[in-house]
């Protein structure tokens, strides 16, 4: 069987700039890529950037080991769980081998004639939506979450780093005492700050994700039994049995999983079953995607297993023109699935075209 593989590296200028405790990020750098077999043809993204800061992995290390090691076992269309197993002798590099499992799901759901979120399985056909606030100046974000409000947004999600925590959280639950409001600390703290970690119990958040290391279980495990405020991992789950390992020890109640985080929706879906056996919480977060890797997020986000409201708002509020041609709408705080076959994502290929930095084609099949 003929085919193609290929990748596009697209610049999308943010609307306004997202502050997390790594930085300032004004554009979303993306590596989009394309697979043409059978007549069928889907895309998918990998969520690396270009910059090693949320993970070790970016977009130059992914297209490597996607080259490499990963690409040579698309040829033969292998359903994504027998291609993760395939690819389970790379070790990490679990955004890269996303990028291709889910261009094996949009495929496969896409020749069976079937929705991605049909064929993941277990769809309530729709996500409840959550929208996530980068650092702004309190009175910013302040008005902005009132927006959000009127908007129908079911849970806030603020970031925040060590030594502001306080002066935004505080002026926010004295604004709005009874909304769903989470805080996201990216890793920024460690477990000496313990005492200033459980001054944030005062403002009865849903939440508090990932306040502490990356790769980190032990001390969330400590901080847990300390807080009264739930813990959510983010950045240390990057597999089904670190999943396992956090409830065992107590590490947290909720889990946000990110598809391109933990090698794609095979793993999202396992992790959302201990997350159900262990009588835990989970989401699915966004790492800004476009329109192409929002569809795969809000696929996985309608499944069962997924009972908290998730980072899948809009693209709207991001961008000013996405590169797919039937963006999401939200409406009452929920995102309808797209119905058609596989994500349903209409490429907009002229934007594409438009956004276009570099391109290429991974060598895989014989010409």
């Amino acid at each position: 069987m003929e085919g193609k593989l290929s990748y596009q590296i697209v610049k999308m200028p943010l609307l306004m700039p997202f502050e997390t405790s790594f930085g300032r990020q004004f554009d979303r750098v993306a590596l989009i890529f394309r697979l043409d077999a059978d007549g069928i043809t889907s895309y998918s993204e990998c969520v690396t950037d270009t910059d090693p800061f949320y993970s070790y992995e970016n977009n130059f290390t992914a297209l490597e080991i996607i080259d490499k090691y990963l690409a040579s076992h698309i040829p033969k269309l292998p359903e994504p769980g027998e291609f993760m197993e395939q690819v389970s002798y790379v070790k990490g590099h679990n955004m890269a081998k996303a990028a291709l499992e889910m261009l094996l799901w949009d495929y496969h759901a896409r020749r069976n004639g079937i929705p991605l979120d049909r064929y993941l399985g277990r769809s309530k056909g729709k996500a409840e939506v959550g929208i996530s606030f980068g650092m702004d100046p309190i009175e910013t974000t302040i008005s902005r979450i009132s927006n959000a409000l009127d908007m129908g947004y079911k849970r806030i999600k603020v970031k925040i780093k060590k030594g502001k925590e306080l002066g935004i959280l505080g002026p926010i639950r004295d604004r709005f005492p009874d909304i769903s409001l989470t805080a996201d600390a990216n890793c920024d703290y460690s477990i000496k700050d313990m005492d200033l970690l459980k001054k944030i119990d005062r403002f009865n958040l849903q939440y508090l994700e990932q306040p502490l290391g990356h790769d980190d279980l032990i001390y969330h495990a400590k901080l847990a039994k300390s807080m009264s405020t739930p813990i959510c991992l983010d950045e240390s789950i990057t597999e089904v049995e670190k999943a396992q390992k956090a409830f065992e020890i107590g590490a947290g109640e909720v889990i946000n999983i990110k598809p391109g985080r933990v090698g794609g929706l095979t793993n999202s879906i396992a992790i959302s079953e201990v997350v159900r056996e262990n009588g835990g919480h989970c989401w699915v977060g966004g790492m800004l995607e476009t329109g192409i890797g929002r569809a795969y997020n809000v696929a996985m986000a309608s499944h069962s297993n997924v009972d908290y409201a998730g980072d899948t708002s809009p693209n709207s509020r991001y961008f000013k023109k996405d590169i797919v041609l039937n963006p999401f709408v939200m409406k009452d705080g929920f995102i309808e699935v797209k119905r058609g076959n596989g994500t349903g994502a209409e490429v907009d290929t002229n934007a594409l075209s438009g956004y276009k930095t570099a391109e290429g084609v991974i060598k895989v099949w014989k010409m």
